[in-house]
């Protein structure tokens, strides 16, 4: 493989694509793969709130990068994908989540504070138990005009 110039042999990003590789071969579904990547970067984040006092200016920016490389790829998926399964709302709201991250990453990063990390870790573990459980099955009318007894999930 012909190397760009000035752009020197990365170790990491090779390990990276090895992992994605293996990743993707042994995790078929695209939903788990996302939260999976989830969970990791809001497993990340915690380590460095729970670390704090030993943090660096270095060790911040990384986690708060790789965070936001995941929610950029959110974002982008979402502004470019015109699939007439993901409703427009729904792609919407993932944007306009990515765009609060953004946001208060650029706060962390100006004004560094443990307790601004908190609103990221939850949102990445939300959305992925949302990935992890699936999407919202629709019940099929039914043909009688009642309703159903059961009371709907609040998932």
């Amino acid at each position: 493989m012909q190397q760009k110039p000035g752009n020197p042999h990365n170790p990491y990003a090779a390990a990276a694509g090895a992992y994605a590789t293996h990743a993707q071969a042994h995790t078929p579904d695209q939903r788990e793969l996302e939260a999976r990547v989830l969970l990791k970067s809001a497993q990340k984040l915690q380590d460095l709130r729970d670390n704090w006092d030993r943090m660096t200016a270095e060790s911040l920016d990384e986690v708060l990068r790789y965070n936001r490389q995941i929610w950029l790829m959110f974002v982008d998926t979402a502004v470019e994908d015109d699939n007439p399964e993901r409703p427009i709302a729904l792609r919407n709201n993932i944007a306009n989540l990515g765009v609060f991250i953004f946001k208060r990453t650029l706060e962390i990063l100006s004004e560094p504070q443990k307790e601004k990390l908190s609103i990221l870790i939850e949102i990445n573990r939300e959305i992925a138990a949302g990935l992890m459980s699936g999407p919202k099955q629709t019940p099929p009318p039914s043909g009688d005009g009642a309703s159903s007894s059961t009371p709907p999930s609040s998932v």
